[in-house]
């Protein structure tokens, strides 16, 4: 098993032969994780890390239901990225997810939209009219997507595969990192990306849910949302 330690990355990346853990308590690394998860996919495209949000702004804010979830973006290279979330009161990440969506788009695209910082996924689905419509966000089987105020095409909720569940018990010791996992797409897509966090999911209603990554205390690094709006 091979696997690249971008938690440490400070110039060309390195293969090592041993598994390599993340190391979450210090903020420097999880920065450069992000840094080096963007230079491995798009390595011509430079990081410019978020200016530090204002802490009054939200200050105010009220919020009808507030936990905190684990959220995961994998997928190869060049082939499509998919998210999932897990139950941060679960006994292991390599159980089932609570969510699991396949994007239409690859994930070189979301890495490129991430280099400034700054991504807003905003996922949309029309209500069911005369039908009974899923009483969980989470049951709803396609959205729109839009990605920083474009639209991109559509996410497509699935079933975890065994792939899916290889991948999760290979990250299950991880709880906030990004990097490369041992293996390379058979398809010619090139090596398997993550980037795992925790987010604060925040509930207002039986139509929207929202996640909001969470940066390590004094961090100014990336800002990470995903809207669930159903119309």
């Amino acid at each position: 098993m091979r696997m690249i330690d971008l938690g440490s990355y400070g110039g060309p990346l390195g293969i090592i032969d041993t598994s390599t853990a993340v190391d979450c308590s210090k903020d420097v690394r999880f920065r450069r994780s992000f840094r080096s998860l963007v230079e491995c996919m798009v390595p011509c495209c430079g990081f410019q890390p978020a200016a530090a949000a204002d802490d009054d702004s939200d200050a105010s804010t009220t919020t009808t239901s507030t936990s905190t979830v684990t959220g995961t973006f994998f997928g190869y290279r060049r082939g499509r990225v998919s998210f999932c979330l897990h139950d941060d009161s679960s006994s292991s990440r390599a159980a089932a997810p609570l969510l699991l969506l396949e994007f239409a788009v690859p994930t070189a695209y979301l890495a490129r939209e991430m280099q400034h910082g700054l991504l807003r996924i905003a996922l949309e689905c029309d209500r069911d009219r005369g039908r009974a419509r899923p009483a969980s966000l989470f049951g709803v089987p396609a959205w729109s997507m839009y990605c920083n105020g474009r639209k991109v095409g559509f996410a497509v909720r699935r079933q975890m595969s065994e792939g899916d569940a290889a991948v999760f018990k290979l990250m299950q010791s991880m709880s906030v990192g990004a990097g490369v996992l041992p293996g390379e797409s058979k398809s010619g897509d090139g090596d398997l990306m993550y980037l795992r966090a925790s987010f604060e999911r925040v509930i207002g209603s039986v139509d929207s849910e929202s996640f909001h990554m969470i940066n390590p205390v004094g961090s100014t690094g990336q800002q990470l949302s995903i809207f669930l709006l159903r119309t």
